[in-house]
């Protein structure tokens, strides 16, 4: 079970998409988690075939707990080397168990189970009586014939879906940790963004309305770029230590409807271009709100950028999001008197913000950070 997020203990195994003897490589998308966030699409990262699968649908689990056991993939737990070895049973949260009188119950007179099957059995609620024919020797019972009676009770529908109260606890539990455990410090830029409106003005120009780009992406880009500059703002402090993260994978903070927060990654941000970061912030928006989220897009970013967009505050100064170090916020635009060549003009500005860890940076580096996003803003054409 991932730890899909510092406030995750426990997830809900709601779906398998594969079953024993299916072969899986890293990036397959193999079972379903149910969290406060939300319904998880969790991703395997080992290459192998599926022999076992530990927890059934249904069962609770606390973060940690193996879900499957893959066969050929490095690190592997062997598999037992025969039926008559007794499988421990997977490590779930009490549930009602079927009686031993149904599990030992004999077949047609007499009892048709390997001891292996019959402990697997009671360890994935199964009750043998729905085995119409096993398929060993004249019908009996094998391992393998509970694993694939657990297989096909994991393809029945799954309703996905976000569950806002607990999404709300969540959070709630998360931000808590953040103002207890971390010292925060703060500081805020003003950035002039006439050449950048201009830019993106003459950009989508030439573009059809769905490869059209919006102000956010330029400040996505702008703000993982500038941690090529200072990379003690990316990635996590634990154990006591910061852990640089030699990739930027920017969570996006994205607003549900009906209330709730989510920051999915956006990973390599800084090498993607505009039009591909447009691309998977409409994805991420997507799938987001439909509660439909890839265990990768939770586990994997080293920081957070939120913008508030045009009916937003003018300004936005974030809580992080532990074990990160570092949270970037952008205001709405606003026009307003600016100052140039000693004149007074009106011009479009947002404030860009940090919230960062003191644990890890200081002051300097912070500022250093938000003058690098502001002179990249200056410069759209390089983004």
């Amino acid at each position: 079970m991932p730890a899909l997020g510092a406030d995750m203990e426990a997830g809900t195994l709601v779906e398998w998409l594969v079953k024993p003897g299916d072969r899986v490589k890293s990036g397959d998308v193999v079972a379903v988690v149910e969290t406060q966030k939300g319904a998880i699409e969790v991703e395997i990262f080992l290459e192998g075939v599926v022999s076992n699968i530990l927890v059934p649908v249904g069962a609770r689990v606390p973060v940690g707990t193996a879900l499957a056991q893959i066969d050929g993939a490095e690190g592997a737990t062997p598999a037992p080397a025969a039926e008559s070895v007794v499988a421990a049973p997977p490590t779930v949260t009490p549930r009602e168990a079927p009686p031993l009188s149904a599990i030992f119950a004999p077949l047609g007179g007499r009892l048709k189970i390997t001891p292996a099957a019959r402990w697997r059995a009671a360890a994935l609620n199964v009750d043998i009586a729905t085995i119409v024919k096993g398929s060993g020797v004249e019908g009996s019972i094998r391992l393998a014939d509970v694993e694939a009676a657990v297989a096909a009770q994991t393809r029945a529908p799954v309703k996905r879906g976000l569950d806002l109260s607990e999404m709300r606890k969540a959070i709630a539990a998360a931000m808590s940790r953040s103002k207890r455990e971390i010292p925060h410090y703060y500081l805020t830029e003003t950035v002039e963004l006439c050449g950048a409106l201009t830019w993106i003005e003459r950009f989508n120009a030439e573009k059809t309305p769905v490869e059209r780009i919006l102000p956010a992406v330029l400040f996505l880009k702008a703000a993982a770029l500038a941690l090529r500059e200072q990379p003690q703002l990316n990635g996590a402090y634990e154990n006591g230590a910061f852990i640089p993260s030699s990739s930027i994978h920017v969570g996006w903070a994205i607003s549900l409807r009906g209330g709730g927060l989510i920051a999915p990654a956006i990973r390599d941000a800084d090498k993607k271009s505009l039009a591909e970061l447009m691309g998977a912030m409409r994805d991420l928006v997507e799938r987001a709100r439909r509660g439909n989220l890839r265990s990768s897009e939770l586990t994997s970013p080293t920081v957070t950028v939120t913008s508030v967009g045009d009916r937003g505050a003018e300004s936005v100064t974030g809580i992080i999001y532990p074990p990160q170090v570092a949270i970037v916020g952008f205001g709405r635009v606003v026009t307003r008197p600016w100052v140039v060549d000693g004149r007074i003009e009106t011009r479009p500005l947002v404030t860009v913000s940090l919230a960062a860890d003191h644990r890890v940076t200081d002051g300097h580096i912070g500022g250093l950070y938000l003058a690098a996003v502001g002179r990249l803003l200056q410069e759209p054409d390089k983004l």
